[in-house]
């Protein structure tokens, strides 16, 4: 009897798993997840094992005479359940196994693990005892916080019954919560520098998307901080996101999840049905700032401008520190009708609408088309909103009476190591100046209508995500903190929710739509692009499952009823010998 090893290759472009004996001297050393070095077309190569059986169980069909045999052991990798997590998120995403070995395993060898660290039963913190209890019964929840209310307490709870995994959106936001969770007297180990302390047993893990695949030994509970925020998504194909995978792996396991939201995506809300945790109203009013809606269509004296009346009088005040947001990235061209400011909508799907080449209007989201008149007032002249970062830089120097240099432009387009000046009291930039000013008295959204009203089914949930950052900015403000927010459609849900606090009733509205769609959740929907995919297309257009279309700038959107069709649809036409495909699963940008 020998023993065979099912090998994924650590290899760009190399989409198989390949079959090698193991040495007598390795039976006792090597085990399913750990890293291994095989040989592979002339050359030694580290890749992972997936599978370990015998030849007397006929576990591989090549002949034992032909099998190479595993070269050496490396080091640990994934855990077994990570493993068949790996191998369900492959097939969920469309995606290369490897993609996700490599996302579970540590970026150094470990050949050994540290001795495991809990002290949970030394802590004297009580933390929620809500999540305690749901945790502890193996309950999973969603917990809908305001975005000033620390969700520190929701991770000591869940700790508190055991090792628990807690995926954030960004490093740096892990690294401080592990300090204080740390100061609570919990053990805390930070993916990915700490991936064999967490492998070897600590109270908590920690750490941003690819935490999700963490090796973590006794695993009671995944906590999810901002399940709504776009930083889970992988941003590469496969596409995956790390909330989904956290819980299919609470599923897995039979352990509790726990989501936790200011501003619940849909997905969440419809996953958790009435299993939410809220604060009752006197608590929520205090868990949010002040949010101020500016109605750009009653502005008549700064009109063509993006500085309001309320905006250069906040401007005027030089005891605030302000933050003015503008973003330019992947915005839609926004027409405004001359007359009563209303912005040109598509009267199908309600997105901005641009000017085609034919003279009409043309929406890029449905691409249906209409004459050049406004749908509230018959208007047929239109105003081309398009400022720029560096001119309104200029605008509000000049508005707030100070020198140009006393404001400072923030975008993601420079070196990021380059620190800001901090001590500055005016800034101005894109979506990249929510992270990296630190504190602030008044966010500013110029003009959120850009983000409201492109032509992305999730618009909504976008800008709720970036009014949730703001919120989270001027929360430590001792003069006030407040969020204003420009906008010519200030009736739009996302804004009265976010304005008058009343969530529930946007995210029933936008389920409702989404429904109607057929949409994520309650569909499934997939971008696909690449090279010569014309016949793959033309096979997969045949399958009575799905619903195929071609999108304005050459790929093609795939529909089914639910992921598994999708999965299934497209790991068919995948094997189309001469295509290369790109899989956008659940895309973010569609």
């Amino acid at each position: 009897m020998s023993l065979v090893a099912r090998v994924v290759p650590d290899v760009t472009g190399v989409d198989k798993v390949f079959d090698y004996l193991i040495p007598s001297e390795l039976h006792d050393a090597i085990a399913i997840g750990d890293r291994v070095r095989v040989p592979l077309h002339g050359r030694n190569v580290p890749g992972w094992v997936t599978e370990i059986g015998s030849t007397a169980d006929g576990f591989t069909d090549v002949d034992e005479a032909k099998l190479r045999a595993v070269i050496k052991r490396l080091g640990f990798g994934p855990s077994v359940e990570i493993v068949q997590l790996a191998k369900w998120a492959s097939h969920r995403w469309c995606g290369r196994l490897r993609a996700f070995f490599v996302a579970a395993s540590p970026s150094t060898l470990v050949a050994s693990l540290p001795t495991a660290r809990y002290q949970r039963d030394q802590v004297k913190a009580m933390g929620d005892s809500e999540v305690s209890l749901a945790v502890k019964e193996k309950r999973s929840l969603l917990v809908q916080r305001g975005p000033l209310k620390s969700p520190v307490d929701v991770m000591v709870g869940a700790a508190l019954v055991g090792p628990t995994l807690v995926i954030v959106p960004t490093v740096v936001r892990a690294r401080l919560f592990a300090s204080s969770l740390k100061r609570h007297g919990l053990t805390v180990a930070v993916l990915p520098d700490e991936w064999d302390s967490a492998a070897g047993g600590v109270d908590v893990v920690i750490g941003s998307r690819t935490a999700v695949f963490a090796r973590v030994p006794q695993l009671c509970g995944v906590v999810v901080i901002d399940e709504h925020d776009d930083s889970l998504r992988e941003e590469r194909t496969p596409t995956w996101h790390a909330r989904d995978i956290a819980i299919e792996r609470a599923l897995q396991l039979n352990i509790s999840c726990v989501l936790v939201s200011a501003l619940p995506s849909v997905a969440a809300k419809v996953w958790a049905g009435d299993r939410v945790l809220k604060s009752d109203e006197q608590d929520a009013q205090s868990e949010w700032p002040q949010i101020q809606l500016v109605d750009r269509t009653q502005d008549e004296r700064w009109s063509n401008s993006l500085l309001s009346s309320e905006f250069i009088a906040e401007l005027r005040d030089h005891s605030r520190r302000i933050v003015a947001v503008l973003n330019t990235k992947g915005r839609a061209r926004l027409l405004a009708c001359a007359s009563c400011k209303s912005l040109a909508r598509c009267a199908a799907c309600d997105a901005a609408v641009e000017i085609g080449t034919t003279g009409q209007f043309s929406c890029p989201r449905c691409s249906t088309q209409r004459p050049q008149v406004c749908m509230k007032c018959s208007s047929a002249k239109f105003l081309t909103l398009k400022p720029g970062v560096s001119k309104l830089r200029e605008e509000i120097a000049q508005a707030a009476g100070r020198k140009l240099a006393d404001v400072v432009e923030v975008t993601g387009g420079g070196d990021d190591a380059v620190a800001i000046d901090q001590s500055k009291m005016l800034f101005v930039g894109t979506e990249a100046a929510l992270h990296r000013v630190h504190e602030a008295d008044t966010v500013v959204f110029l003009d959120i209508d850009q983000e409201l009203s492109a032509p992305r089914y999730r618009a909504s949930e976008i800008v709720g995500s970036l009014l949730v950052h703001a919120a989270r900015l001027v929360g430590r403000s001792e003069l006030g903190g407040k969020v204003m927010v420009q906008s010519h459609s200030i009736d739009s849900p996302v804004l009265q929710a976010m304005a008058t606090l009343h969530i529930d009733q946007y995210l029933q509205s936008v389920s409702e739509m989404r429904s109607f769609m057929q949409l994520p959740p309650f569909g499934a929907l997939a971008q696909l692009s690449g090279t010569n995919i014309d016949e793959a297309i033309n096979t997969l257009s045949k399958n009575v499952f799905v619903n195929v279309s071609a999108s304005h700038d050459g790929s093609y959107l795939v529909k089914a009823s639910d992921w598994q069709v999708l999965a299934d649809a497209l790991s068919e036409i995948e094997a189309v010998k001469g295509v290369r495909l790109k899989v956008q699963v659940d895309p973010a940008r569609v």
